[in-house]
């Protein structure tokens, strides 16, 4: 007899670029609701308005210009509590933040990340696009380039954050980084398929991939449903 997989939900928040703080605020809310089991599995996915988050792990030269030089120019910058170094999220850029009570996979942390590179890897399969782990840094590469961050954070046990995948973004504020401190070059689906690649084209095949990975059935949610289950959304976002 086949083992059913549990029920989650999914946010696919499409209306435009979604601001960072907006996105943080909406997590945190969710993780309290899951911690007290308002909520089940679930994951969130959307783009970003152009933002630098700085992980746990960022040194001082993995952002090679001035904060000053980057707010000048726009763009936002968080120091965000999730590990990792710097990264750079914009339009174009497929963005996954699952909230998941961790005890459903044993409460392992490298587990879980490999999981989410696992997912990334089977969605990149399903346009024809090979790429692997890189031991030692969390991630997705294609070759040499890195196509899809991840970075994480697990709050009593609930995950926050997720991964970043370069559907099709402009990749030129990734020059203002040093990602992973490693000094390699970022690329995009778009770039290796040699043509255009919405974000909607993905979002599908990638929720797809996260359910067979995780062992959910998602179902599509609204925001205004979740946040009648997160009661600490507007404190979040005050």
């Amino acid at each position: 007899m086949a083992v059913m997989s549990r029920k989650g939900w999914l946010l696919n928040l499409r209306e435009g670029p979604t601001p960072y703080a907006d996105a943080w605020a909406l997590q945190k809310a969710l993780i309290g609701a899951r911690q007290r089991e308002e909520l089940a599995d679930g994951l969130i996915l959307l783009e970003h308005e152009p933002v630098f988050t700085i992980g746990r792990s960022a040194r001082a030269d993995h952002l090679l210009v001035p904060r000053e030089f980057l707010t000048g120019k726009g763009f936002e910058v968080y120091d965000i509590e999730r590990g990792g170094s710097v990264t750079y999220h914009g339009p174009g850029q497929l963005v996954g933040y699952p909230i998941l009570d961790l005890r459903a996979y044993n409460e392992d942390v490298v587990k879980y990340v490999r999981s989410l590179e696992e997912t990334i890897l089977r969605t990149l399969q399903d346009f024809g696009l090979a790429a692997q782990r890189l031991r030692g840094f969390p991630g997705v590469w294609a070759g040499h380039e890195k196509i899809a961050a991840v970075g994480v954070a697990v709050k009593r046990k609930v995950t926050m954050h997720g991964f970043a995948l370069n559907v099709g973004p402009d990749l030129a504020p990734f020059d203002y980084i040093n990602p992973c401190g490693i000094g390699r070059p970022v690329t995009s689906m778009a770039r290796l398929l040699g043509r255009p690649l919405p974000v909607d084209e993905v979002r599908l095949a990638y929720a797809r991939r996260f359910a067979e990975v995780f062992d959910l059935t998602l179902g599509a949610v609204a925001r205004e449903d979740l946040l009648r289950a997160a009661s600490g959304y507007a404190a979040a976002s005050a």
